[in-house]
């Protein structure tokens, strides 16, 4: 989770790109505010330190080699809990040996071994070895953001329902002290935003991600929450398990989606067919940088500077959290839930093939549907007018607008908003090696693949790709919407149901479900073509 604050400008970037006196000059002057989401601070030794604006919950010992202090305090925590010492009979402690830093985290904070170690033996060991995000984050973290859910007796593979996660954001004072490490983060800013709010909500997290939420919007009633709903993929189970999971998605997404400005379900069944890239479904490290950078993207406008030059053509169209909630509502419709397509890298502009690329990155929606009112937010990073040029602003406008005049009319959308930056998306060394061999060094789109022993080409390989992203309100996500409806009604609500133990076991009453199921319906409706075509008549 991730609060956006609007502060003063601070220029942050790649380091890797922005130092290197042969990469492009864009990277050292981006025009970003990366103050939106990083926070200045000072270690108690007068370190200056340049942290994110990031609480981060999980599993006891999910953090792998990193402390849940970071890596810039060094406060040493009690080997024995304060209970211990009311206690005068044998204690036997058991203590697991810590995590060994792989060669990345190694290069970043061992200074006796980093001359030693080389760029590609890096790539290597991520590409075949990692188990969690801090394997491959290259941050320094304050130590309010990491926080672990100590007293959960379970793997994290049991922790897989609703019902599970229930209770466990109010016990053990966790509510307080989870909420106390927001509020450190918050009350700092000058001017909050919004907040990014990232959820994997397959499992017990929905439940207590719901119970934080609930408590969130009675504190902080004005701020926007921009709600990411995350899924890897899943294999198939058992009928028992279908009819769980059912119920899962519907519940959670019924709970979730009631304290958040917008909703944005990403997570194919499968990215294998991605354009471009080489990533199989097996190691959700590759997936993820796919996600992470559409998450990076999407969210550019809120850090953009704000210019005031009078050629309109050459604006970047900077906008806040708030403006974009008002944009995707379109005129009082309640669309909460937002579909998130990208592409990346994004293909020649003057080709016209930018829409095309885009693919969706929601699941369970539909294409190529009738929708007068469908509205898009689209941002689009350091595109290529050539092989090895940057596009400018006025170029990106044009292409994007020729595309849109290209599309039927019921596809093209009632309006569309364009962000544009000409500062392409960085590669970093840990970014995942999941580009083809048609990708060039700056993510140009080559004529002849280059000649490779690997189908995958990482951050040695390539030093930066456009990308496009794009927000869309539509009625595309009815199938995501109108599933979880009739999932509830069908083995939830109605008598004699499949999962009706499955719900009573979970704590949920026939009226509460019969309420969901209700609210359900009402943005089905807000969606429906049908719908609109009536008021429009009555009109």
């Amino acid at each position: 989770m991730t609060p956006f604050e609007g502060g003063s400008p601070k220029s942050y970037h790649d380091s890797r790109l922005a130092s290197d006196p042969e990469s492009d000059p864009i990277f050292r002057n981006n025009d970003l505010n990366m103050d939106v989401l990083y926070r200045s601070g000072e270690t108690q030794q007068g370190v200056s330190t340049y942290t994110p604006r990031l609480l981060s919950l999980n599993f006891k010992g999910s953090l792998g080699s990193m402390s849940s202090h970071g890596t810039l305090y060094n406060e040493a925590s009690s080997s024995r809990s304060d209970s211990s010492k009311t206690w005068f009979g044998d204690v036997d402690t058991q203590r697991s040996e810590p995590r060994k830093r792989n060669l990345f985290q190694q290069s970043l904070y061992e200074e006796e071994v980093q001359a030693e170690i080389e760029d590609k033996d890096i790539v290597g060991c991520l590409d075949e070895g990692v188990e969690c995000w801090t394997d491959f984050s290259k941050s320094h973290y304050h130590p309010q953001s990491l926080y672990e859910l100590s007293g959960l007796w379970m793997d994290s593979q049991d922790f897989n329902n609703y019902g599970i996660g229930k209770d466990v954001f109010s016990e053990a004072s966790r509510g307080e002290e989870i909420c106390d490490r927001l509020r450190f983060f918050v009350e700092e800013c000058d001017h909050i935003q919004g907040i990014k709010f990232l959820v994997d909500d397959s499992g017990g997290f929905s439940a207590l991600a719901g119970d934080f939420l609930e408590t969130m919007a009675d504190d902080y009633t004005n701020i926007p929450v921009l709600l990411y709903s995350l899924r890897s993929h899943q294999t198939s189970s058992s009928k028992k398990k279908t009819v769980s999971n059912k119920l899962h998605d519907a519940i959670s997404f019924s709970r979730l989606s009631s304290f958040c400005k917008l909703f944005t379900p990403i997570g194919l069944p499968s990215l294998s067919g991605t354009k471009y890239l080489n990533l199989g479904d097996e190691k959700p490290y590759r997936s993820s940088g796919v996600y992470a950078a559409a998450l990076h993207s999407s969210t550019l406008p809120f850090r953009m500077q704000q210019h005031t030059s009078s050629d309109s053509s050459e604006a970047s169209n900077a906008m806040d959290v708030n403006t974009l909630v008002q944009l995707l509502t379109n005129r009082g419709r309640q669309n909460i839930v937002a579909i998130l397509d990208s592409a990346m890298p994004a293909g020649k502009l003057l080709e016209k093939t930018l829409l095309t690329d885009l693919q969706t990155l929601t699941p369970e929606v539909t294409e190529d549907v009738e929708d007068n009112q469908s509205v898009e937010s689209m941002c689009v990073l350091g595109a290529l007018s050539s092989e090895d040029k940057e596009a400018t602003v006025s170029q990106v406008r044009n292409a994007v607008d020729a595309s849109y005049e290209q599309m039927e009319n019921n596809t093209k959308p009632l309006f569309c908003n364009l962000s544009v930056s000409r500062c392409p998306l960085p590669v970093p060394l840990p970014f995942p090696s999941i580009f083809g061999n048609l990708v060039g060094r700056k993510g140009e789109i080559l004529s002849s693949p280059v000649s490779s022993d690997s189908p995958y080409k990482g951050s040695l390989d390539v030093h930066s790709v456009p990308v496009a992203t794009r927000w869309r309100s539509s009625s595309a996500v009815l199938p995501f919407l109108e599933s979880r409806m009739v999932n509830l009604e069908k083995l939830g609500i109605q008598w004699g149901a499949m999962g009706s133990d499955v719900v009573r076991e979970w704590g949920f009453g026939r009226e509460e479900l019969q309420e969901m199921r209700e609210n359900l319906s009402k943005m089905v409706s807000e969606l429906s073509p049908h719908q609109f075509s009536e008021s429009s008549d009555s009109d």
